[in-house]
C-alpha cells in the first residue's frame, strides 16, 4: 500500500477516536509498563500515531512507521524510523531493550514479511531483551478479520509464537484472548471500564479479540 493510501486508510478508521484512543492507551502504556524500565531503550514497530511510545516510560524511545502522517504526531523524545519494517532498520545490533508491536503485523504482505521483521527486531534486541506482540487472534475475530482491507496475513496466538521461535526469540508468554478486538466501533467504552478490565483476566475470555505473545532473545 502506498504511503498517501495508508496515511487515508489510517485517517478514516481512527480519526474519529483519536482522543478517546489516546486516553485509552495512557492507561494501557501502563499496564504494558510491566515489560519496560524506564531506564530502557524502546522501538514501537508499527507506531501508527504514537499512542504507545508517546506514553510508555522509557530512556529511549524509537517509532518505525511509513505513514507519513506519523511526522508531528510523535513526542519530542521520540525518533522515528520512516522505513519499511522488513529491511534492515537503521540501528546497531544489540541496541534495543524492548520491542512493542500492537496491531501491525498483520498488515505486511506476507509471511515473509513478518519472519525478516521480526528478524530485524531479534538482531536489533540486546541480549535477554523482550519482544511483546498484541494483534487480532483470527481464532476469536473469525470473518470480522477481513472486514479491514489492509489486513493480508491472519494470525493466532499460535502461529505468532511459532514465528517469533522461527526468528530465533523463545517465547515466554502466551495469552489467546487479550484485549477486545477494535476501539474503531461507534462505542467507546468509558476509560474506567478498561482499567477494570485489566484486572480481571476472566473478562478477557469472552470479549478478548486480540493474542498477546511475549519473548526474550537469548
Amino acid at each position: 500500500m502506498e504511503a498517501d493510501q495508508l496515511a487515508d486508510g489510517y485517517r478514516r478508521r481512527f480519526e474519529p477516536h483519536s482522543e478517546y484512543r489516546d486516553r485509552v492507551w495512557k492507561i494501557l502504556a501502563g499496564y504494558f509498563g510491566r515489560f519496560v524500565s524506564p531506564d530502557d531503550s524502546v522501538l514501537d514497530l508499527g507506531c501508527g500515531w504514537g499512542e504507545f511510545i508517546n506514553n510508555v516510560i522509557a530512556a529511549e524511545k524509537y517509532g518505525l512507521d511509513l505513514n507519513p502522517d506519523v511526522v508531528g504526531r510523535l513526542a519530542d523524545e521520540v525518533t522515528l524510523l520512516a522505513q519499511p519494517a522488513d529491511q534492515r532498520w537503521d540501528l546497531d545490533d544489540d541496541t534495543l531493550d524492548v520491542v512493542f508491536t500492537s496491531n501491525f503485523l498483520e498488515h505486511l504482505g506476507d509471511r515473509d514479511a513478518i519472519l525478516a521483521t521480526l528478524r530485524q527486531a531479534h538482531r536489533c534486541l540486546r541480549p535477554g531483551g523482550r519482544i511483546v506482540c498484541l494483534g487480532p487472534n483470527m481464532n476469536a475475530v473469525h470473518g470480522a478479520y477481513w472486514d479491514y482491507f489492509d489486513h493480508y496475513v491472519p494470525l493466532t496466538e499460535r502461529s505468532m509464537a511459532e514465528a517469533l521461535e522461527l526468528s530465533g526469540f523463545r517465547v515466554d508468554g502466551v495469552t489467546a484472548r487479550f484485549l477486545p478486538y477494535t476501539m474503531s466501533g461507534k462505542r467507546e467504552a468509558p476509560v474506567a471500564f478498561v482499567r477494570w478490565y485489566l484486572r480481571l483476566p476472566l473478562a478477557w475470555r469472552f470479549f478478548g479479540g486480540q493474542f498477546l505473545v511475549t519473548a526474550t532473545k537469548a
